[in-house]
Parts: structure tokens; sequence; C-alpha cells
């Protein structure tokens, strides 16, 4: 683990999980919802019902869209663009479709001390973009230090995923850091091509390289076609209990009862409620653990839309069956997931798919990251699977993952403003869920550190309740703009409350 370096490109956030099937010490499992559907607490679900006698046999669920190419890279000649002897890359080819990449390597506590840049070539055209920077500081996420998750033996590092849309061409070329430095800076480009980006602290020509990771591979993810998923869910248009069954497997049924407290199984949404409405739901879900001042005046806001797994299209084959939880959610985590800003809102579903394929099938992780996700027109997406009423340990803040969640906007936000509707979204999830758990969006809380960068293992740390990840971890991440954005989703998310 290292913390800020002086070349680097900023540290994100994109998180990452790494669980093993049994939960770590600090966390309890807790079994879904009791209802007829509903996952126990392995993540199975109960098996159908028999049949009516004459009924025909159900469906099977078709597969759902996706796929992963997976690359090595290979050292390259002297003579390329940035072609010290040490460097590794992938010379300018045709591949099969993707949206969104990254590079990985094998050893997870192995930094990237360098740079690593890709262009890409947009779908049945011949423009290809400028030269985009990866981030490649990302050790700042997974499970903590010491945790069976963290050493399972599964996991592996990565550079941050971006997003580049429909492509079929990619060219990457990786640089280690050269070990000799001065002060001066030197012009490169950003990760959207933009050309006269200073980077500070560069290296003199004589100085040689830093050894690159072992195992370094470039992963190009196909999130699938939304037509496709469309067609996957096309049966439940159909209006029938029965046929809404036939379209999910195992699966797909357990990670939606996780939620059946709060919508149908099977449902592509969790609808948003009124004031009345959310604090009844809180004595029906929470009756037993809230104290009797929450019960005369609970404070909570109501229940935002929160577009559930299946609603924006997971494969839910790809992650570890079971959930895992800690015992309640006392704080938040603020990230960006910085993949870019070119995305549109109707791209977000497909953006999430990649992101989470990328993940569990390039990095090993056993499911998406984050607790939720919040596109730039302020829609809320289901993240980690458990139930998004329930404390589903994450893996955002590597240190502070118990008793937390972590909410990730998507985009990238050190220069760029955060969209006002992304930073109401964060207002109105918080008010909600930290609701739930009696926290006050204004407030401040103590979180045990289970180590990091800043704060040893083991040290009660005094945190705001909706905190960046900067707060928990030497690094970049949210980005400077949406971390200025926080104080007013603390008074928004308050006064949401009705505090």
């Amino acid at each position: 683990m290292h913390g800020l370096l002086a070349t680097s490109l900023g540290v994100t956030c994109a998180a990452a999980l790494t669980l093993p099937l049994a939960p770590p010490a600090t966390a309890t499992p807790q079994p879904p919802a009791p209802v007829a559907e509903a996952a126990t607490a392995a993540g199975a679900a109960r098996p159908d019902p028999p049949r009516a006698p004459g009924a025909p046999p159900r469906a099977a669920a078709p597969e759902l869209p996706g796929s992963t190419q997976s690359l090595p890279l290979a050292p390259l000649a002297r003579d390329r663009a940035l072609g010290d002897a040490g460097d590794q890359g992938l010379p300018r080819r045709d591949v099969r479709h993707f949206s969104l990449l990254g590079v990985v390597w094998d050893d997870p506590g192995a930094p990237l001390h360098g740079r690593v840049q890709v262009r890409t070539r947009a779908a049945g055209t011949h423009a290809w973009s400028g030269w985009q920077d990866l981030e490649t500081h990302n050790d700042d996420h997974g499970a903590d230090p010491g945790t069976p998750e963290r050493t399972s033996g599964h996991v592996r590092a990565g550079t941050a995923p971006l997003w580049v849309g429909d492509s079929d061409g990619v060219e990457v070329r990786v640089h280690g850091e050269d070990t000799g430095r001065h002060g001066s800076d030197r012009q490169g480009t950003d990760r959207h091509g933009r050309a006269g980006v200073t980077r500070a602290a560069h290296t003199t020509p004589q100085a040689p390289a830093a050894v690159l990771p072992r195992g370094l591979r470039l992963e190009l993810i196909d999130p699938g076609a939304d037509d496709t998923r469309a067609a996957h869910l096309s049966a439940e248009a159909a209006g029938t209990r029965e046929v809404r069954r036939a379209a999910l497997d195992t699966e797909a049924r357990a990670a939606s009862a996780a939620n059946a407290d709060l919508a149908p199984v099977g449902a592509l949404e969790i609808p948003a409620l009124d004031r009345a409405q959310t604090r009844s739901e809180l004595l029906s879900l929470r009756s037993g653990k809230l104290t009797a001042a929450q019960k005369a005046k609970p404070y909570i806001g109501p229940r935002p839309r929160i577009v559930t797994r299946r609603g924006w299209g997971a494969d839910e084959k790809l992650r570890e069956k079971s959930f895992v939880y800690t015992s309640k959610v006392k704080a938040a985590f603020v990230h960006h997931t910085a993949s870019g800003n070119t995305y549109k809102c109707s791209q977000a579903p497909s953006l999430i798919r990649g992101i989470y394929r990328y993940h569990v099938k390039s990095m090993g992780w056993r499911d998406i990251g984050y607790n939720f996700v919040v596109d730039k027109c302020g829609t809320i997406y289901e993240g980690r699977a458990g139930g998004v009423a329930k404390a589903v340990l994450g893996a955002h803040t590597l240190g502070f993952n118990t008793n937390s969640m972590g909410i990730a906007v998507i985009g990238t936000f050190g220069s760029t403003k955060p969209p006002a509707a992304a930073v109401t979204a964060i207002a109105r999830l918080t008010a909600w869920k930290l609701g739930l758990y009696g926290g006050n969006p204004k407030g401040k809380t103590y979180l045990k550190s289970g180590g990091g960068n800043l704060y040893r293992k083991g040290k009660n740390v005094r945190l705001n309740v909706i905190s960046g990840h900067r707060d928990g971890f030497a690094t970049e991440c949210p980005g400077r703009q949406l971390y200025g954005k926080l104080g007013t989703a603390r008074s928004s998310a308050a006064r949401l409350q009705g505090r």
C-alpha cells in the first residue's frame, strides 16, 4: 500500500471487494427478509414450489449479455513513444467490441509506479482517440489489511476502469516511473486526450525506469447492449407472477429477495415513498432496534427511488453467492469512479455493468465494491448485493468498510464540478439510509480503523457522518470539486430528515 506520490495522477475511487464465502470476524451474517422468496443467510434462494398438474414447464432464464477480453502486455521496442527498454504495451490492433477497459496485474500488494496510457478506435470508424491516462494508484480500496478476504488469494491489482464507449480498436503503453527526479514539470495528456497537462516531479533522461509489476494484462469489457438486456426482461412485461419467476435464475432471485420488504421480488426499481410512508416503513423494518426517542420522533428522509441490480442488468452469476453484513451504518463515504465524464445518463446501466464485470472477472473481487452508485442525472442505483436497507459490508474505503456505506458518483470530479442532480441524490439517499440507523447527516461519529495510510489499525477515528473517501485515506477521491459539495449534501440531508 502507498499513499499519494508526487507523480500520482490522483488516487481513484474504483472500489473493490475481496471477500471469501465466509464473513470476516468484524462482519455479522444476517438473513434477508423472511418472505416466501427470501434468500437464505448463505445467499441462496429457496427452491420453487411444485408446478400445478398440467402446467407448462418454467422457462430457464436466458443468459445475460457481456464479455471480457484479456490480452497480455509485452515489452515494447525502444523506438516507440515512451519506449524505454522496460516499457510494456500492446501495439495498435483490432479487437471485438468493448466499451470499458483497465489494466490489471498479478500481485495486489505491488503498486505500479508509472504511467498507463491507452488509445481507442470508435467502433465502425477509422477515428482514434488521443492518448488517455488510466489512474494507477487504486490501492485505497478493498478489504481491510490482514482480514481473510484481503488474503483470499483471488485478488489482483489494477488501474481504475475507464469508459471509452463502443470501440473496436486499442493501443496501450505502460511506462515505468523514472527513479531520478527534478522539480520541473513535464507536459502530457489527461484521461480525455487533452494536451498540455502538467505532471509534477518528472525524471531525468538518464534515470532508470522503475520495474513494472508482473502479469500486466489489458482487460476489455463489453457490458452488453441494453436492448439485449430488455429482451431478457421481456417476460416480466406479460404481468403474471409465473412469467416473472421464470425470468429469474436462482442467484437473481436471491439478490432481489434481499429487498423483498421494499419491493416485489423481481422488481426493476424500488419506488420512492413520502415522509409518512417512510416513517411507517422504518417502524416495520427496525422496530426492535429503535430507541423510545426514535419511535416518538424518527429523523429520516423520504425513501428515494432506487434502481435495483435487476434494473441495471446485473448478471448475478458473476458474483459470490453469499451476502456479508456488518451491524449498522454509522457513516457514508462519498466517492467518484474516476472513469470519465463523457457518458450519457442513458448509458449509466451499461457503465455500471462494465465496472461490475471488471471488478469481479478481471480483478477477482466478489462483487461491485460500492453500496450505491449515482449517475450525473441523479438516478440512484443499488450496488453491492444484499439489500439496500441492510448494512451490507462494502469495500469502498480501505480501513473503514465496517459499519459504513460507500456511494460512488459516476464521473471524475477533480476539476469538473459535479452536477447539482448528483449532489441532491447523495443528500436524499443519505437522509434515508442513515436515518434507518439513527444517523445525523450533519453530525460526527467514531469508526475503528482497519489499517491504512492515515490511521493505524485499531485507532478510533472521529469522522463526519457524511465523509469523503479522502477523510479515511490519503487520496484525491472523491475529487476536489465533489468533496467541496459535501457540506451542501450534509445540510440538505439533515433538512430532509426533519432536523
